[in-house]
């Protein structure tokens, strides 16, 4: 399906809100399966995070993967003032996430980083809980409201956009989440396919504020839609 879209002179990026891996490895692990995938193809949270750092200087407390530690080597971490948030997996344990709630509760005004704030994903062995349930948590216990740099913010949409070079109104998005990957989207000035695979719910097809511009039942079904429109 990417094949068939490249092929067609269509422009193709990759939106994640992956925060297990660096960009590196996860290309690395695409590649590895047959796609025919570059970094400059991802938009992915921590590298517009470490711009959001650099631009405001601001010092990260990280709880994240330790997979994804790496992105953050060349910022500053030294007298945190700031908490930044990732999709920490098995670092998601009490302590660690009392820890960050001290560095929060401990600033005059805290600022919280989330990349992303997803409800749940899922892998091979079932759905998980994703970042937006502990970024939640922090919210409630710090009275703050988290400043989210992955889906379904407008502006990671905007960098994904200014990556590939076009105007929203120009853009579609395919993807299995009703909030993060469509809603996002149409709030961005796009148009949004949700696939029923993934994550989808068939309860999805009911929610209350996001509606899809369709559905289709595979990423092969919706790079059909769309190369017939061309």
């Amino acid at each position: 399906s990417l094949h068939r879209i490249k092929a067609s002179g269509l422009k193709l990026q990759l939106c994640t809100n992956e925060t297990q891996a660096t960009r590196e490895n996860f290309v690395r692990k695409l590649r590895a399966m047959g796609f025919d995938i570059s970094v400059a193809e991802v938009t992915a949270p921590a590298p517009a995070a470490c711009r959001l750092l650099r631009e405001r200087g601001l010092r990260p407390h990280l709880l994240v993967h330790d997979d994804l530690v790496p992105e953050f080597a060349e910022i500053d971490k030294t007298n945190p003032n700031c908490v930044v948030l990732g999709d920490a997996a098995e670092n998601f344990t009490y302590a660690n996430l009392n820890e960050a709630f001290r560095v929060l509760i401990g600033m005059e005004k805290p600022v919280l980083i989330s990349l992303g704030r997803g409800r749940y994903y899922k892998e091979t062995d079932g759905l998980k809980l994703d970042v937006g349930a502990y970024m939640k948590a922090l919210e409630y216990a710090c009275d703050v409201q988290a400043e989210v740099v992955g889906k379904p913010a407008k502006s990671f949409f905007e960098s994904a956009l200014a990556e590939l070079g076009v105007p929203p109104e120009q853009a579609i998005m395919i993807g299995d989440d009703i909030v993060s990957d469509v809603g996002g989207a149409q709030r961005c000035g796009m148009r949004a396919l949700q696939v029923r695979t993934g994550k989808y719910r068939p309860s999805d097809e009911n929610h209350p504020h996001v509606k899809p511009d369709a559905y289709v039942n595979n990423l092969a079904e919706a790079v059909d839609i769309i190369l017939q429109q061309l």
